[in-house]
């Protein structure tokens, strides 16, 4: 068993898709995200006790909960459903906002509990658990979000089914540049929008894209990776579920981005960018336009994350 009594966590937003992979590429930036308490109690299984920042939309049974189930998961495959453990969940970052918050959660609590319980899992250990509670909210089963929120940096995933990942380099002046609009996109709604069937001209173009930003990544070509950056399957169905996207898109690249697309479903963009000065200006220039809508919005600018979830707070005992 853990040696404290309580543990706090802290998980990341995350970028998903990074636009030429779909469902297979991700990355973690430094916030938003979620955070996680949990500790121990005298009344057996997990109670989720406290729940803020969600507006009274999630439920307290952890059986239906992300964070609860990804908890519960893990404590089943351990037979440890009877330790008794309580969870607070702290919503850090919007609902539907294409930044990964069901990952987020899902992986706060699998990780927090495993923390807790004298940590007998590894990080990539915990995928699957973390995987599982993610589904329980968006039917989907991928690790573009959870992957990089658990493992930190940027995370491929050759396959969702067998969980096969590996985590790709990071260029050391690749940043970030991401805005939230104040509008909800549903995972699932906009899944529904996209296409079951793909011309293959279209395939060709999105595997030579990805290999390319993943070789770009790795070998640190600015020029490759800004080539790369195009996805010509889900972007051309989902933009239309953001206001002035293609506005946003050309101020980005006018501003000196490397490139632009979603963030995941979305409603979020990402632009990324080299340098954090070049963030600062793309990031700026996308605000503005969603200002214009007018539509509030928060910007964000951040180094690719390396850390994943991380302990933010410990107490042992004797508090």
């Amino acid at each position: 068993m853990s040696s404290s009594q309580e543990i706090r966590v802290f998980a990341p937003a995350t970028v998903a898709n990074v636009a030429c992979g779909y469902d297979v590429l991700g990355f973690a930036i430094d916030a938003p995200g979620d955070e996680v308490v949990v500790r121990f109690c005298d009344k057996p299984g997990l109670h989720i006790t406290k729940i803020t920042g969600d507006n009274g939309k999630l439920p307290k049974n952890p059986a239906q909960n992300t964070a609860g189930v990804a908890a519960l998961d893990l404590l089943k495959h351990l037979g440890m459903t009877d330790r008794g453990i309580e969870m607070e969940i702290h919503k850090k970052m919007p609902f539907g906002s294409g930044l990964g918050s069901s990952a987020a959660s899902a992986v706060a609590g699998a990780y927090a509990v495993n923390k807790l319980i004298g940590e007998p899992l590894t990080k990539k250990q915990l995928l699957p658990f973390a995987m599982a509670g993610e589904a329980s909210a968006d039917g989907a089963w991928h690790a573009d979000n959870v992957g990089p929120c658990l493992l930190g940096g940027i995370v491929f995933i050759r396959s969702n089914d067998e969980l096969d990942v590996a985590q790709i380099p990071a260029p050391k002046n690749l940043w970030a540049a991401v805005v939230h609009p104040d509008i909800e996109i549903l995972t699932k709604v906009a899944r529904e929008i996209l296409p079951k069937e793909i011309p293959l001209e279209n395939a060709t173009q999105q595997i030579g894209n990805l290999g390319g930003l993943l070789c770009g990544l790795i070998q640190e070509d600015y020029g490759l990776i800004a080539r790369s950056i195009h996805d010509v399957i889900a972007e051309p169905r989902r933009q239309k579920l953001i206001p002035d996207f293609y506005k946003a898109k050309r101020a980005a690249m006018g501003a000196g981005a490397l490139g632009f697309s979603i963030s995941g479903a979305g409603p979020s963009v990402f632009a990324l960018c080299e340098g954090k000065e070049s963030a600062r200006k793309v990031v700026e220039a996308i605000s503005k336009v969603f200002s214009a809508v007018p539509l509030g919005n928060q910007a964000y600018i951040s180094k690719i994350n390396p850390h994943g979830v991380h302990v933010i707070g410990e107490k042992d005992a004797k508090h």
